[in-house]
């Protein structure tokens, strides 16, 4: 993996694997750019991580992943919210936030094996467990489904994780500071159709004792 030199807040450049696969194991949807016909589109989308690919899987009537596999070289975003820095101005006004950028080109996985293991590291990313305690699809669903493997070619960290800066000269009573963000899940919502009350699974269970109150 190659890293992208960051020229605007270069000091907030954290360019390692480490940080890299870090902020990518923190969430699971990423922002995917590409070109068509000479105009740029961005599409989000569910992603996994195993080492240096990233999976993302998808109809195979998906028009995005026609665009990726025609050679050219994807740009993928990837951000979290971690806060809102409020200044003494405006201008300093900013976010806590951890983001990666990465590049590299998709190739088809066709290995059947891999391609089931795809969709695991993408379910498994969104929610631990969740693979286990239901069935994956039909043949034909699964069969319509197409797996496309990402090598990050290169990437950018930047991370901000502190207070105002630059407005120090400004003396006022106005007050300045920030206010820190997490994900927060609300209280599970059973589906209604099928009539019956059932417990919630244990990757639900452990899900909230991770993201709930």
């Amino acid at each position: 993996m190659e890293f992208n030199k960051v020229i605007r807040g270069a000091k907030r450049e954290v360019n390692d694997e480490q940080t890299v696969y870090a902020i990518l194991d923190a969430g699971f949807l990423c922002h995917i750019s590409f070109q068509h016909e000479g105009q740029t589109m961005m599409i989000p989308t569910a992603y996994g991580r195993k080492e240096d690919c990233i999976y993302i899987h998808g109809s195979n009537k998906n028009f995005m992943f026609g665009q990726l596999l025609n050679g050219q070289t994807a740009c993928i975003a990837v951000t979290h919210l971690d806060g809102l820095v409020l200044a003494k101005s405006l201008f300093h006004t900013s976010v806590n936030y951890r983001s990666v950028i990465l590049f590299g080109k998709a190739t088809l996985v066709s290995d059947e094996n891999e391609r089931i293991e795809g969709m695991q590291l993408i379910t498994e990313n969104i929610i631990e467990g969740r693979w286990n305690e239901v069935g994956l699809g039909t043949a034909a669903q699964i069969e319509a489904t197409m797996v496309l493997k990402i090598k990050i070619e290169k990437a950018s960290a930047k991370i901000r994780n502190e207070g105002p800066a630059g407005d120090e000269s400004i003396l006022d009573n106005i007050w300045s500071g920030h206010i820190p963000l997490k994900l927060k899940a609300e209280s599970p919502i059973q589906d209604k159709k099928f009539g019956t009350n059932l417990p919630v699974t244990t990757s639900v269970n452990n899900f909230m004792k991770k993201y709930g109150d």
